[in-house]
């Protein structure tokens, strides 16, 4: 697998699009491993990364989400050490960190030598990072569906359905302290989709409830929150935030204030 990765990235003649593509590759095999583990059992897989997995939106990611929707038989250290061990099998060794200091989870799973040997570094040592968080306190209200997705591998995944993982970007949205082009480009791809898609309110109402408190943020007003997010703004920050994650790199130039603007306004 090792060899299967470092053609992949070699394959790309831009080093952004080979670093993604590697990127993507390495997660398709962790997620693949967290499913032969049972993972999916407990957990499901959310955030932007989830929806290019599951519904091929253009954009690559860094990080692997999940919610934890089931506290029974909840083993991430086992899962770890599976990741760990398939990994090793696979050529591609890791380090792997794992962090229980906060209600989100957090693993930090280091590849070294894999970007030295892709020609994506000049440094041996030089490692690609990916982390994984899990939330084990998500608000309640999400709906979880079965997916069978292939992307490198044939994967059965746990995740939210649209309406839930809209619910999720909108909080991002309206909560985050900092704007984020990914977010704004998701958002873009969510209100272009046939037939429409709609937040799950009970759950983006719950989130809205945690985090700001109860009673603050009415989740039926979400396109206006976001809207007045919207106008604080500066558009460039968010071309130059999810330009090198695109398939087509293009495709940043939309996330103007006034196409923003107008796709929220006319919903």
């Amino acid at each position: 697998m090792r060899d299967e990765a470092i053609q992949l990235a070699q394959g790309k003649s831009d080093p952004t699009k080979a670093m993604n593509a590697l990127r993507e590759f390495l997660q398709a095999l962790a997620l693949r491993s967290l499913h032969e583990s049972e993972a999916f059992k407990n957990l499901a897989f959310v955030g932007g990364t989830a929806l290019r997995f599951a519904h091929g939106l253009r954009r690559f990611s860094e990080d692997l989400d999940f919610s934890l929707e089931a506290a029974e038989g909840y083993e991430p250290e086992r899962w770890l050490k599976k990741l760990e061990r398939d990994m090793s099998l696979a050529g591609l060794p890791v380090a792997i960190k794992w962090s229980t200091r906060t209600t989100v989870h957090k693993a930090w799973v280091r590849w070294e030598g894999v970007l030295h040997d892709a020609g994506l570094s000049p440094h041996p040592s030089q490692k690609l990072s990916i982390k994984l968080e899990i939330d084990t306190s998500p608000p309640s209200g999400a709906v979880c569906e079965r997916q069978i997705v292939t992307r490198h591998r044939i994967l059965a995944l746990q995740t939210y359905d649209l309406p839930s993982l809209l619910a999720g970007k909108a909080h991002a949205l309206i909560t985050r302290g900092y704007p984020k082009g990914r977010d704004w480009y998701d958002l873009l791809w969510y209100l272009g989709h046939r037939p429409p898609v709609e937040p799950n309110l009970i759950q983006l109402q719950n989130a809205l409830d945690q985090t700001q408190g109860s009673g603050i943020c009415n989740a039926h007003e979400w396109k206006h929150l976001s809207l007045a997010r919207l106008n604080q703004i500066d558009a460039s920050q968010l071309v130059a935030d999810v330009a090198p994650f695109l398939e087509d790199a293009a495709e940043a130039a939309m996330l103007t204030t006034e196409n923003l603007g107008a796709v929220l306004r006319e919903r």
